[in-house]
């Protein structure tokens, strides 16, 4: 599933032109952690403490994700300000010349702007909602295998 919604983003961005802004990209980076942490999970299936708290560790950081999707849902609406990153440009220009084309030259994807939504939802709420699913079905999984396994 990690791969997948990461996957997914890349071709948002890649073939579907949506630029992602600073927070779209910090909203990447669980999904790359749980989807690692579940090969991890798979390669040492033995022991099971290791894969059990593989998986464990996978659940956190989804849920990790999930307060990151909400920050940037709640920037989207206005309810609060994004991070010093939101629609910042980068680069160090050497003169104001400089400076002005490399701002003239840089597309801004801010933060508080829904780039787009599918029933209202933006990409962010939907991470939101995906990654706590996954997570909720991730530990409700963890939580039956404990208790059969006594």
């Amino acid at each position: 599933m990690g791969a997948a919604m990461v996957a997914a983003a890349l071709l948002f961005q890649h073939i579907g032109g949506l630029s992602p802004c600073i927070l779209c990209i910090y909203q990447r980076w669980p999904w790359v952690v749980a989807a690692m942490l579940g090969l991890v999970a798979i390669a040492v299936a033995r022991p099971a403490g290791v894969s059990t708290l593989a998986l464990w560790l996978a659940a956190a950081a989804l849920l990790t994700g999930a307060g990151i999707a909400a920050f940037h849902v709640g920037v989207e609406q206005q309810w609060w300000a994004g991070t010093a990153e939101c629609g910042a440009a980068g680069g160090r220009a050497k003169s104001i010349d400089e400076l002005r084309e490399q701002l003239m030259a840089t597309k801004v994807t801010r933060c508080d702007e829904v780039a787009w939504s599918l029933a209202g939802i933006s990409m962010a709420g939907w991470n939101m909602l995906l990654s706590l699913a996954t997570a909720a079905f991730l530990t409700w999984s963890l939580a039956q295998q404990r208790g059969r396994v006594k």
